[in-house]
Protein backbone atom coordinates (compact mmCIF):
# COMPACT_ATOMS: atom_id res chain seq x y z
CA UNK A 1 0.00 0.00 0.00
CA UNK A 2 1.13 3.62 -0.46
CA UNK A 3 -0.30 6.12 1.96
CA UNK A 4 1.11 8.88 -0.23
CA UNK A 5 -1.38 7.93 -3.06
CA UNK A 6 -4.86 8.83 -2.98
CA UNK A 7 -7.29 7.12 -5.87
CA UNK A 8 -10.03 8.68 -7.49
CA UNK A 9 -12.45 6.18 -9.47
CA UNK A 10 -13.98 8.23 -12.57
CA UNK A 11 -17.34 7.63 -12.91
CA UNK A 12 -18.62 11.22 -14.03
CA UNK A 13 -19.41 10.46 -17.64
CA UNK A 14 -22.77 10.05 -18.97
CA UNK A 15 -22.50 6.44 -20.10
CA UNK A 16 -23.97 7.04 -23.65
CA UNK A 17 -22.71 4.03 -25.15
CA UNK A 18 -24.49 1.99 -21.83
CA UNK A 19 -27.54 3.86 -22.46
CA UNK A 20 -27.43 6.52 -20.46
CA UNK A 21 -27.20 4.68 -17.37
CA UNK A 22 -24.35 5.52 -14.20
CA UNK A 23 -21.86 3.10 -15.45
CA UNK A 24 -20.43 2.66 -11.81
CA UNK A 25 -23.65 1.13 -10.43
CA UNK A 26 -24.57 -0.85 -13.69
CA UNK A 27 -25.27 -4.42 -12.54
CA UNK A 28 -22.36 -6.94 -13.29
CA UNK A 29 -22.69 -10.34 -12.11
CA UNK A 30 -24.78 -9.27 -9.12
CA UNK A 31 -22.47 -6.11 -7.96
CA UNK A 32 -22.64 -2.90 -9.08
CA UNK A 33 -19.55 -2.12 -11.64
CA UNK A 34 -17.47 0.39 -9.48
CA UNK A 35 -17.34 -2.30 -6.57
CA UNK A 36 -15.17 -4.54 -8.61
CA UNK A 37 -12.66 -1.52 -9.03
CA UNK A 38 -13.05 -0.23 -5.47
CA UNK A 39 -12.38 -3.69 -4.05
CA UNK A 40 -8.67 -3.78 -6.43
CA UNK A 41 -7.77 -0.02 -5.24
CA UNK A 42 -8.24 -0.88 -1.80
CA UNK A 43 -4.94 -3.11 -1.06
CA UNK A 44 -2.73 -0.32 -3.09
CA UNK A 45 -3.49 2.93 -1.83
CA UNK A 46 -3.90 5.22 1.75
CA UNK A 47 -7.42 6.67 0.50
CA UNK A 48 -10.07 6.82 -2.10
CA UNK A 49 -12.36 8.75 -3.44
CA UNK A 50 -15.02 9.16 -6.13
CA UNK A 51 -15.80 11.07 -8.71
CA UNK A 52 -19.61 11.22 -9.61
CA UNK A 53 -22.07 13.85 -11.51
CA UNK A 54 -25.11 12.10 -10.59
CA UNK A 55 -26.23 9.78 -7.84
CA UNK A 56 -24.47 10.89 -5.34
CA UNK A 57 -25.79 8.85 -2.43
CA UNK A 58 -25.66 6.47 -3.93
CA UNK A 59 -21.94 6.38 -4.41
CA UNK A 60 -21.39 7.40 -0.39
CA UNK A 61 -22.46 4.00 0.54
CA UNK A 62 -19.28 2.91 -0.43
CA UNK A 63 -17.81 5.24 2.24
CA UNK A 64 -15.41 7.28 0.45
CA UNK A 65 -16.15 10.72 -0.03
CA UNK A 66 -17.77 11.86 -3.17
CA UNK A 67 -16.90 14.78 -5.64
CA UNK A 68 -18.65 16.32 -8.75
CA UNK A 69 -16.79 18.29 -11.55
CA UNK A 70 -16.71 21.51 -10.91
CA UNK A 71 -18.77 22.23 -13.73
CA UNK A 72 -22.13 20.39 -14.23
CA UNK A 73 -21.50 19.88 -18.00
CA UNK A 74 -20.07 16.45 -18.09
CA UNK A 75 -16.36 17.77 -19.46
CA UNK A 76 -15.21 14.27 -19.34
CA UNK A 77 -12.39 12.70 -17.53
CA UNK A 78 -9.87 15.66 -17.19
CA UNK A 79 -12.73 17.35 -15.60
CA UNK A 80 -12.48 14.65 -13.08
CA UNK A 81 -9.15 14.40 -12.58
CA UNK A 82 -9.17 18.28 -11.95
CA UNK A 83 -12.03 17.87 -9.08
CA UNK A 84 -9.87 15.15 -7.63
CA UNK A 85 -6.37 16.83 -7.85
CA UNK A 86 -8.04 19.88 -5.92
CA UNK A 87 -9.40 17.80 -3.23
CA UNK A 88 -6.51 15.38 -1.98
CA UNK A 89 -4.53 16.24 0.55
CA UNK A 90 -1.22 13.29 -0.31
CA UNK A 91 0.95 14.15 -2.73
CA UNK A 92 -0.23 11.52 -5.58
CA UNK A 93 -3.28 11.09 -7.24
CA UNK A 94 -3.67 7.82 -9.32
CA UNK A 95 -6.82 7.67 -11.57
CA UNK A 96 -8.62 4.78 -12.80
CA UNK A 97 -12.19 4.19 -14.35
CA UNK A 98 -14.99 2.89 -12.98
CA UNK A 99 -16.04 0.23 -15.63
CA UNK A 100 -12.77 -1.86 -15.52
CA UNK A 101 -13.72 -4.68 -13.47
CA UNK A 102 -9.87 -6.28 -13.74
CA UNK A 103 -7.75 -3.37 -12.28
CA UNK A 104 -4.15 -4.92 -12.04
CA UNK A 105 -3.04 -5.50 -8.28
CA UNK A 106 0.14 -3.63 -8.68
CA UNK A 107 -1.60 -0.98 -10.79
CA UNK A 108 -0.72 1.94 -8.09
CA UNK A 109 3.47 -0.01 -7.45
CA UNK A 110 4.31 0.57 -10.79
CA UNK A 111 3.08 3.10 -12.16
CA UNK A 112 4.95 4.61 -8.90
CA UNK A 113 8.15 3.12 -9.27
CA UNK A 114 8.14 4.84 -13.31
CA UNK A 115 7.30 8.56 -11.77
CA UNK A 116 10.29 8.37 -9.34
CA UNK A 117 12.62 6.98 -11.65
CA UNK A 118 11.70 9.40 -14.48
CA UNK A 119 10.77 12.12 -12.58
CA UNK A 120 7.93 12.64 -14.15
CA UNK A 121 4.73 14.40 -13.44
CA UNK A 122 2.86 12.05 -14.67
CA UNK A 123 3.00 8.44 -15.04
CA UNK A 124 0.39 6.37 -17.69
CA UNK A 125 0.07 2.85 -18.24
CA UNK A 126 0.35 1.39 -21.91
CA UNK A 127 -1.05 -1.97 -22.55
CA UNK A 128 1.59 -2.91 -25.23
CA UNK A 129 -1.05 -1.61 -28.10
CA UNK A 130 -1.73 2.16 -26.88
CA UNK A 131 -1.50 4.67 -24.05
CA UNK A 132 -4.24 4.05 -21.36
CA UNK A 133 -4.11 7.23 -20.14
CA UNK A 134 -7.30 7.21 -17.74
CA UNK A 135 -4.96 4.25 -15.49
CA UNK A 136 -2.31 7.36 -14.58
CA UNK A 137 -0.07 9.05 -11.63
CA UNK A 138 -0.23 12.69 -10.99
CA UNK A 139 1.30 14.96 -8.81
CA UNK A 140 -0.92 17.15 -6.98
CA UNK A 141 0.36 20.01 -8.03
CA UNK A 142 -0.48 19.74 -11.66
CA UNK A 143 -4.14 21.08 -10.26
CA UNK A 144 -3.47 24.62 -11.12
CA UNK A 145 -2.03 24.50 -14.67
CA UNK A 146 -5.06 21.35 -15.54
CA UNK A 147 -7.91 23.84 -13.94
CA UNK A 148 -6.51 26.33 -16.28
CA UNK A 149 -6.24 24.42 -19.36
CA UNK A 150 -9.74 23.34 -18.73
CA UNK A 151 -11.05 26.97 -18.49
CA UNK A 152 -9.26 27.06 -21.53
CA UNK A 153 -11.26 24.17 -23.33
CA UNK A 154 -9.34 21.73 -23.20
CA UNK A 155 -10.56 18.28 -23.15
CA UNK A 156 -7.71 15.58 -24.46
CA UNK A 157 -6.07 13.84 -22.02
CA UNK A 158 -3.57 12.98 -24.29
CA UNK A 159 -2.78 16.68 -25.98
CA UNK A 160 -2.52 17.72 -21.81
CA UNK A 161 -0.23 15.06 -20.74
CA UNK A 162 2.24 15.56 -23.74
CA UNK A 163 2.91 19.43 -22.42
CA UNK A 164 4.08 17.40 -19.14
CA UNK A 165 7.30 15.19 -18.33
CA UNK A 166 5.27 12.06 -18.49
CA UNK A 167 6.28 8.66 -17.70
CA UNK A 168 4.74 6.48 -20.17
CA UNK A 169 4.62 2.28 -17.96
CA UNK A 170 4.54 -0.96 -20.16
CA UNK A 171 1.68 -2.92 -18.57
CA UNK A 172 2.26 -5.03 -21.95
CA UNK A 173 2.62 -8.13 -20.16
CA UNK A 174 -1.24 -7.78 -18.84
CA UNK A 175 -3.25 -6.11 -21.43
CA UNK A 176 -6.17 -7.87 -20.17
CA UNK A 177 -6.26 -5.64 -16.47
CA UNK A 178 -7.37 -2.81 -19.00
CA UNK A 179 -10.54 -4.27 -20.06
CA UNK A 180 -13.30 -1.75 -19.62
CA UNK A 181 -17.32 -2.16 -20.15
CA UNK A 182 -18.72 0.42 -21.95
CA UNK A 183 -21.98 -1.23 -23.70
CA UNK A 184 -24.69 -3.73 -23.09
CA UNK A 185 -23.04 -6.32 -25.56
CA UNK A 186 -19.29 -5.63 -23.43
CA UNK A 187 -21.21 -6.79 -20.39
CA UNK A 188 -23.17 -9.60 -21.37
CA UNK A 189 -19.93 -10.88 -23.10
CA UNK A 190 -18.01 -10.18 -19.90
CA UNK A 191 -20.60 -11.93 -17.62
CA UNK A 192 -20.46 -14.69 -20.24
CA UNK A 193 -16.50 -15.44 -19.63
CA UNK A 194 -16.47 -14.82 -16.07
CA UNK A 195 -19.28 -17.80 -16.14
CA UNK A 196 -17.09 -19.62 -18.01
CA UNK A 197 -14.01 -19.23 -15.55
CA UNK A 198 -15.84 -19.66 -12.58
CA UNK A 199 -18.14 -22.65 -13.16
CA UNK A 200 -21.53 -20.30 -13.35
CA UNK A 201 -20.71 -18.87 -9.96
CA UNK A 202 -21.31 -15.72 -11.22
CA UNK A 203 -18.40 -14.08 -8.94
CA UNK A 204 -15.12 -12.42 -9.68
CA UNK A 205 -12.01 -13.53 -8.48
CA UNK A 206 -10.18 -9.58 -7.24
CA UNK A 207 -6.58 -10.09 -7.70
CA UNK A 208 -5.00 -8.78 -4.72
Amino acid sequence: MFPDITAVVLAGGRGLRMGGLDKGLVDVAGRPLISYTLAALAPQVGAIVINANRNAERYRTWGHPVIADASGDFDGPLAGMCAALGAITTPLLLTVPCDCPRLAPDLAARLHAALLRDDAEIAVAHDGVRTQPVFALLRRELHADLAEQLAAGERKIDRWFRSRRLAPVDFSDRPEHFVNLNSPEEKAAFEAEMDGVCGGSNHLTVDR
